[in-house]
């Protein structure tokens, strides 16, 4: 039986200085985005407003972490070109950025000397990582809280080298 998936909301309320998130992956699966990806795909039509329905069950928890403080940040690692699904996730970061998220891209082969975790990740205020991983197909397949420090340690220093290497997401085009 697989495990629910994390509480966002949880997490990202238990911030206090930090919140994370490295994506190393060119396509995702997950179910809540089929249609809207598809339209995509159709017509090239994406939904940046953010305070549309769809977004309504992130935007206000990132406004809300950031108002308080929390330093929001996310990192995708990308291969060159990019993927359709690539296209479509940095059509719609400028959601992300509005509500107060910071994003960087790196290509992927100016990531290949950077000790990397396996899986996608949120590192919370340096001490807690939840690590997220998906099936083949970009399905969500699981997931695993880890506070130990020395993954803390490896998953931190990755970050943040691939967010010194990576572009911001205004200089970055697909």
């Amino acid at each position: 039986m697989t495990e629910p998936l994390p509480d966002f909301t949880a997490l990202l309320r238990g911030a206090r200085r930090t919140a994370v998130h490295l994506e190393m992956r060119d396509a995702y699966g997950v179910a809540d985005e089929a249609a809207a990806f598809e339209e995509f795909k159709r017509s090239g039509a994406v939904d940046t407003d953010p305070d549309s329905p769809w977004w309504a069950g992130w935007v206000p928890l990132v406004r809300e972490t950031v108002g308080r403080g929390v330093r929001l940040r996310r990192a995708r690692i990308v291969s060159e070109p990019v993927t359709d699904y690539i296209r479509w996730e940095h059509a719609l970061t400028t959601v992300n950025l509005a509500a107060g998220e910071q994003v960087r891209w790196l290509p992927r082969r100016l990531a290949s000397d950077i000790p990397l975790p396996g899986n996608d990740l949120w590192l919370i205020d340096d001490r807690l990582v939840l690590f997220h991983w998906f099936s083949g197909d970009g399905a969500w397949a699981g997931h695993r809280y880890c506070e130990d420090p020395a993954v803390v340690e490896l998953v931190s220093g990755a970050f943040e080298t691939v967010w010194q290497r990576g572009t911001p997401h205004a200089d970055y085009a697909v």
